[in-house]
């Protein structure tokens, strides 16, 4: 029984309530496509269970859903809280748009929520210490107060570079690849004769150890499952209700995980070339069928994110129920291993705490 989450290598906490399945704090339950999910309360993100522990799971759910009063619910989907803490969510038969509120709504919601009071935050610091430097004697040591603005903000783009923003398991590697900050304008997306290529730097665990010459290309299904992994991390803004509801639609309009991916594509290769006529490209050059995966349209890059879970959570329906099972295990495993973050995790209980009693 795997207790950490599939994405960000949190734990998944633990319940009293459900005896087979004593893993989560928020489960999702679909009895009739016999799914049974573990929503992570950290990044909200959505862990689909192996099928043995499944089933009996969500019998014990679908009872105590039945016997608890309905917290919130629309037409297809409802949520309980049981006595004990557990929330239950109960999949009826929903449309696209209406699911996709549910299960993306509150991650994208959650992650632009924490994006904006870590830039605002940020910026108070900086204004701060421009502000107060002179006072207590610092702006004269720096060069002034134009010298203490352009020192602290090269403090805080180098911790923002050096900021752990995941870790991804690479076919052939025994550690997972870290990616960093400053990894992030490295990443690119692509095409060859075995279909989707995702290109990105190979760090070591160590948190000293970076070789930025290193880097790793992963093919076919394979750069499906590392762009799932890797696109939170991308996507790290969020999007808003609207936001979430256009990439729903384009979502919508090409199903096909690997042709939405390759059309997004398309779309960031012209977004790049524009870019690259305006100013002048400081990035390494790649060839006419890569892009670098943030230069796509942002609401594209979430239907991307969707779109790679979900193609993971159907071959896993499926039958190929081995990707789902080393998923799970690669995930327990980098979370065994997973370096401190430079974000110490005191700062976002800090920030949980400030968000409930500003909502």
């Amino acid at each position: 029984m795997y207790t950490t989450c599939l994405f960000c290598h949190s734990g998944l906490g633990s319940n009293e309530v459900v005896e087979s399945f004593p893993v989560g704090r928020r489960l999702a339950f679909d009895a009739a496509q016999g799914r049974l999910w573990v929503v992570c309360r950290k990044c909200e993100r959505w862990n689909l269970t192996p099928v043995e522990e499944r089933w009996e799971a969500i019998e014990q759910c679908e009872r105590l859903f039945s016997s608890t009063r309905l917290r919130v619910s629309t037409d297809n989907i409802g949520m309980s809280r049981v006595s004990e803490g557990l929330e239950l969510v109960r999949i009826g038969k929903p449309q696209r748009p209406e699911m996709a509120a549910w299960r993306y709504g509150d991650q994208f919601g959650r992650r632009r929520t924490k994006y904006m009071m870590y830039t605002f935050g940020g910026a108070a610091v900086v204004a701060g210490i421009v502000i107060g430097g002179p006072l207590l004697g610092f702006g004269s040591i720096a060069g002034g107060g134009w010298g203490l603005w352009q020192g602290t903000n090269a403090l805080v783009k180098a911790a923002r570079d050096r900021a752990v923003r995941t870790r991804v398991a690479v076919p052939g590697y025994d550690q997972p690849t870290v990616i960093r900050g400053k990894d992030i304008k490295r990443i690119v997306l692509g095409n060859d004769d075995d279909g989707l290529t995702i290109r990105l730097p190979y760090n070591r665990s160590s948190i000293m150890s970076i070789d930025y010459q290193s880097e790793v290309i992963v093919r076919g299904d394979d750069a499906l499952r590392v762009a799932g992994n890797v696109l939170p991390a991308v996507n790290a803004k969020g999007g808003s209700k609207e936001e979430v509801a256009a990439a729903v639609r384009y979502l919508e309009a090409m199903p096909d995980a690997r042709a939405l991916f390759a059309n997004s594509a398309g779309h960031g290769r012209t977004a790049q070339r524009e870019l690259t006529k305006r100013r002048r490209n400081r990035r390494p050059r790649i060839n006419e069928s890569e892009v670098f995966i943030d230069r796509i349209p942002s609401t594209m890059r979430l239907a991307m994110e969707m779109a790679a879970h979900e193609d993971v959570e159907r071959r896993a329906m499926e039958g190929e129920l081995a990707i789902l099972e080393t998923a799970w295990r690669q995930a327990e495993e980098i979370a065994s291993i997973a370096d401190n973050l430079f974000v110490p995790k005191s700062v976002d209980d800090e920030f949980a705490a400030l968000a409930k009693k500003t909502s």
